[in-house]
């Protein structure tokens, strides 16, 4: 079976991952070598504290295709994805988490997936989600709660692997959630109601190996909870 996806934009959003962000960009630049004919790689440096931005350009300098964004200050996850589907160029789409918890090579399963089902957008699901209990309930109950508002069916919300059309992005409402975690709801609630195919395949997730993740901050919890009201009572 011919692979129909010859071209395609890969972005990383990245806030203090510096002792994680090298080896990630190996990883994904080395895999991509190996299964797309032309690419892109963009680095989303979400007003990072630490050396990630600095890691993100030596690597730009490296590589033309390699290009950085630098939000200043922070301003959250929701924002450093917008900027990261936003800048990207090719016809499909793909990111994931800076954190190396991902094996980029897996992005062979999503292409071999598109090709096969037609899909518009393959979606990643975890099999073994390598974090706390509690951010697991977290995640369930947040899961539960989008699907009663908004019938939103999926194995998985939060994945951060992904692989998308860049036409859903051109057609579905912009994006609005920035600090808080409900970009992924938001982005699949609104690719869904467009008509958009979405198929989900199991992902390997691995143990964070230095550093710590933001999603479980208060300030995160409650922005993701206003965003998803705010997007309710808008559809309803």
């Amino acid at each position: 079976m011919s692979r129909q996806i010859e071209k395609l934009s890969v972005f990383l959003p990245a806030y203090n991952e510096g002792p994680n962000l090298e080896n990630t960009i190996k990883n994904v630049t080395n895999s991509l070598k190996k299964n797309v004919p032309i690419w892109e790689l963009i680095i989303v440096n979400d007003g990072s504290k630490d050396n990630t931005g600095k890691i993100a350009d030596a690597w730009s300098k490296k590589d033309k295709r390699i290009s950085v964004i630098h939000h200043s200050p922070n301003r959250g996850y929701g924002a450093a994805l917008k900027s990261g589907l936003y800048a990207c160029k090719h016809p499909w789409i793909s990111f994931i988490d800076s954190d190396g918890q991902f094996d980029f090579s897996e992005i062979n399963r999503f292409i071999d997936t598109q090709t096969r089902t037609k899909a518009d957008m393959v979606i990643g699901y975890y099999l073994g989600r390598k974090v706390s209990f509690s951010r697991k309930l977290n995640t369930f109950a947040w899961q539960v709660l989008v699907r009663l508002l908004f019938g939103l069916s999926v194995r998985d919300i939060d994945c951060g692997f992904k692989l998308i059309s860049k036409k859903v992005i051109d057609k579905i409402e912009p994006l609005q959630s920035e600090r808080g975690a409900f970009i992924s709801s938001e982005f699949l609630i609104k690719a869904k109601k467009a008509g958009f195919r979405i198929v989900e395949i199991g992902v390997n997730h691995y143990p964070r190996k230095q550093g710590e993740g933001t999603g479980a901050n208060l300030d995160v919890i409650i922005q993701s909870f206003v965003d998803l009201i705010k997007l309710w009572y808008k559809l309803k």
